[in-house]
């Protein structure tokens, strides 16, 4: 009876996915063709190389201090050089958590990411499906990222399709890495 309903299913899903049109994009192509793409990680790069900066800044004025109290640390009181530690802890802290704020998990460069390239991610996606719609595509795959294709036929690479469709003339073919 198991086998009887595994052969029904698999006669079924068959037949079903005969009927059925595949494309195939590459996302990260799409994305690279795009100028307001190509902007948005340029104003991503100088954030991010600015911030670094600002942090990197904070690390060699706690490493000056360092520093200079382990200079002066020999004839300093107890009290002063508890509170010379304390201050360069702090100051060490204030560092870190700028950096965590900064660079973390949900910090302020993911959220300027989100800000900039959100958006033009979401056109992309409503370009796909409104082409796959338009086309009959029952799923359109994307190539780029952890998904792996052994092989795909070149004759449903939609790319340059979808790069009309937002309004990007590209006529160099996909670079293959």
């Amino acid at each position: 009876m198991k086998k009887l309903l595994f052969s029904a299913m698999f006669i079924l899903l068959t037949v079903v996915s005969f009927g059925q049109k595949y494309a195939y994009i590459n996302s990260e192509y799409i994305l690279s063709n795009m100028s307001e793409y190509k902007e948005a990680q340029a104003e991503l790069n100088r954030v991010a190389v600015m911030w670094q900066k600002e942090i990197e800044k904070k690390f060699a004025s706690i490493d000056s201090m360092y520093k200079k109290y382990q200079v002066e640390a020999v004839t300093m009181p107890e009290q002063i050089k508890k509170n010379r530690e304390e201050a360069i802890i702090a100051q060490e802290k204030a560092a870190k958590d700028l950096q965590k704020k900064r660079f973390g998990q949900d910090g302020d460069l993911f959220k300027k990411r989100e800000e900039l390239v959100k958006p033009i991610q979401d056109r992309v996606i409503s370009t796909v499906n409104d082409y796959a719609k338009e086309k009959g595509y029952a799923f359109v795959f994307d190539t780029a990222g952890e998904m792996t294709i052994i092989y795909a036929d070149p004759k449903w690479d939609i790319n340059q399709a979808i790069l009309q469709k937002l309004g990007i003339s590209v006529n160099n073919e996909l670079d293959e890495d």
